[in-house]
């Protein structure tokens, strides 16, 4: 594991996309997921110039078309805080069968694993984790494979103190749950939102689609029993290859299949 700072935030200069365009794309994304929720602080420019390695000028740019489309609110001396509320609606189901089925996946796919590396936590994820900002985390970074053919792109941030036996072996082989459980944390609950959005240049290369492809974007936090976050995962697949189906029986049968 190194030392990186975290690449989440990254702009494709080759594209014809002005650079304050992509950005303003990957924050209303999280903005309109729900990982960045109503009231929560956005970076400020400096932090997004940072980040993004991009001006100042560049940043405020975004965060202003941010503003203009009603995402966020920016006050002097008070900062940029998301002001959109989702619609949407949780629906409730069933941890242990969603689990038994995420696990099945698992197995059922092959992982590639791109990156392994420890990360200061950054707006959305040290929310996500419950985490002070620029707290450590393990990032890990893979891409799941069925039948010769790219499937999923996967970027999971766990605690450190969760993270330190995940081995590269380990990482390739085992599901991350189940490594989850070998390292302590017995899984009682998850909240997930299932999105759609467009491939940038990582996800593209990946998953071997064009840039602007639609893809299924699927982010999902799992807590323990104590409802204490282990993971803050941000899944993103081929839609012509993925699908999930909720099969709407009864309050007890409401189970999701992964086929």
């Amino acid at each position: 594991m190194t030392g990186k700072t975290d690449s989440s935030g990254a702009v494709d200069r080759m594209q014809a996309v002005p650079l304050y365009h992509q950005i303003f794309l990957q924050l209303r994304e999280e903005i309109t997921s729900g990982e960045r929720a109503f009231g929560s602080r956005l970076p400020t420019e400096q932090e997004l110039s940072k980040q993004f390695a991009v001006s100042r000028i560049t940043a405020r740019r975004a965060l202003d078309e941010l503003a203009e489309n009603q995402l966020v609110e920016r006050k002097r001396r008070v900062g940029t805080h998301v002001i959109f509320r989702s619609p949407a609606r949780p629906i409730q189901g069933n941890i242990e069968q969603a689990l038994e089925s995420l696990l099945n996946f698992g197995r059922a796919t092959q992982v590639k694993l791109l990156e392994v590396d420890t990360v200061p936590a950054h707006p959305p994820i040290d929310e996500a984790l419950d985490l002070p900002t620029d707290t450590p985390v393990l990032r890990v970074v893979r891409d799941r494979w069925l039948d010769g053919a790219p499937l999923g792109h996967f970027v999971s941030y766990i605690p450190s103190d969760l993270g330190e036996a995940m081995t590269r072996a380990k990482l390739k082989t085992t599901p991350m749950l189940t490594l989850l459980e070998d390292a302590g944390a017995q899984i009682g609950a998850a909240h997930q939102t299932i999105s759609a959005t467009l491939a940038d240049a990582t996800v593209s290369a990946s998953l071997q689609i064009d840039i602007g492809s639609p893809i299924l974007r699927v982010s999902r936090t799992v807590l323990d029993v104590n409802e204490r976050p282990v993971q803050h995962i941000l899944a993103q697949f081929r839609p012509d290859r993925y699908q999930i189906r909720l099969d709407l029986n009864s309050p007890r049968g409401m189970e999701p299949q992964i086929i």
